[in-house]
């Protein structure tokens, strides 16, 4: 259940990341209003890794520090922790979650995850897309460890178990504590100025043009701390082979104009959330977020039509274009794969070719 009466919010990881610390920074302050219980739901591991040492911390002060991964076994976390394994099909291997509890305190965040990234983000982790919902009551904390504790019984062990159950019965057993709506008004406040701060200009404006990384800047683009298995990012190979000898023939300043015009018809499919990298001089990659494989052959047919008008505008150069297509959730991205396949596209004379599942290695499994 993703909430309980509260409208959801359509929120960007940057706002959980800011949402998420608070509450953490407010289960390692220093109270007397114990024992304290902890449940995170990190959906992959390195998201985990990054706050490692911080749980380690929670850890330390709580009663019980419970946290979820997707992990085929038991994940690797310290001892410290109660680890529970997520399965990739499960419901709660889509959640970022945070609940923090103690007898006179609670704070619970639940968001889950679209698949989708914010068409202004300016980091394609930093501006994947949840809804959700959070707040600093109690009460509602309480809901939501005990819908937790219900759905993780069987993969906790019975002293967890026991501690969840002694801090709920204490939580039952003393009434929420006046002026929780007005703290968490003013939270809510902070928060929703963190993450405009973080705005960048235009972004109310109207979408600005995709812009055209090089391969170093992609890296940056795709975030620091990423992970395989959540967000599928559709990847266009595009290969452009024009015939040798034309910029001599049309002359430098004519190039110059033809190389434009060749950068605008491959970037005029794209969305503002789209990102565009030259590879080289005859090859670019267009990088799709939550695009299904159908939309981003799409994609590149539009491209290869955008390209073979050019030469209406330059009668003597017409360009031979050849495009790989394939979705992937691996981190890094699949490049050496796709740029394999865009160049087995170019020697075969085949249009645009898939490379099918990602468990099937290169050559393309398709021809389309």
């Amino acid at each position: 259940m993703l909430h309980r009466g509260r409208p959801l919010d359509r929120l960007t990881k940057r706002n959980l990341v800011t949402v998420s610390h608070a509450m953490e920074r407010a289960a390692l302050a220093a109270a007397e209003d114990g024992p304290l219980v902890v449940v995170a739901l990190f959906q992959r591991m390195p998201y985990f890794a990054r706050e490692r040492a911080l749980y380690e911390r929670i850890a330390a002060v709580a009663a019980a520090t419970v946290v979820g991964v997707v992990s085929p076994t038991a994940p690797d976390l310290p001892a410290t922790l109660a680890g529970v394994p997520l399965d990739e099909a499960e419901e709660l291997a889509r959640e970022w979650t945070v609940v923090v509890l103690t007898p006179r305190f609670g704070a619970a965040l639940v968001a889950h995850d679209r698949v989708e990234v914010d068409p202004a983000a300016t980091d394609l982790e930093a501006g994947r897309l949840f809804d959700g919902w959070w707040g600093f009551r109690r009460d509602e904390a309480l809901h939501e460890v005990l819908r937790l504790r219900a759905a993780l019984a069987d993969r906790l062990a019975p002293g967890t178990l026991a501690v969840i159950d002694d801090v709920v019965a204490r939580v039952r057993d003393l009434p929420a504590t006046p002026g929780e709506a007005r703290a968490e008004a003013a939270l809510r406040l902070l928060a929703d100025r963190a993450e405009r701060g973080g705005t960048p200009p235009g972004r109310h404006g109207g979408p600005a043009e995709p812009p055209v990384l090089d391969e170093t800047s992609l890296g940056g683009w795709t975030g620091r701390v990423t992970a395989s298995g959540t967000l599928p990012v559709a990847l266009v190979g595009v290969r452009l082979e024009e015939p040798a000898g034309a910029p001599e023939r049309i002359g430098r300043r004519t190039a110059a104009r033809e190389t434009q015009a060749v950068l605008a018809a491959v970037t005029a499919p794209l969305r503002p959330v789209d990102r565009a990298v030259r590879l080289d001089e005859q090859e670019y990659l267009l990088v799709l977020p939550a695009l299904t494989e159908q939309q981003a052959v799409a994609v590149a047919q539009r491209v290869t039509e955008g390209v073979a008008g050019l030469a209406r505008s330059y009668p003597f150069v017409e360009y031979a274009v050849h495009a790989a297509v394939t979705v992937t959730t691996r981190r890094p991205l699949p490049l050496a794969d796709l740029r394999s396949a865009v160049r087995w596209a170019a020697r075969e004379g085949v249009p645009i070719a898939a490379l099918g599942d990602e468990s099937d290695p290169p050559p393309p499994s398709r021809l389309l």
